[in-house]
């Protein structure tokens, strides 16, 4: 398993991802319909860092 997280400064929370087949489509908004597309599981929670609100999203690959 892999273990994948990125962090931001945005507190709110992540849009809910669009369907694979839509983020072609799309300007911006790709990369949660892609991790879901390929994660196991995904996740987000509220963080801070460096004393800056945000949050940390991650997600879990299986390994082939």
């Amino acid at each position: 398993m892999i273990w994948i997280g990125a962090w931001d400064t945005d507190p709110e929370p992540p849009e809910p991802p669009r369907p694979l087949e839509r983020v072609d489509e799309l300007e911006e908004g790709r990369g949660l319909g892609l991790v879901m597309a390929c994660a196991d599981h995904w996740g987000w929670q509220p963080s801070a860092r460096f004393g800056d609100r945000g949050k940390y999203i991650w997600c879990d690959l299986a390994v082939a």
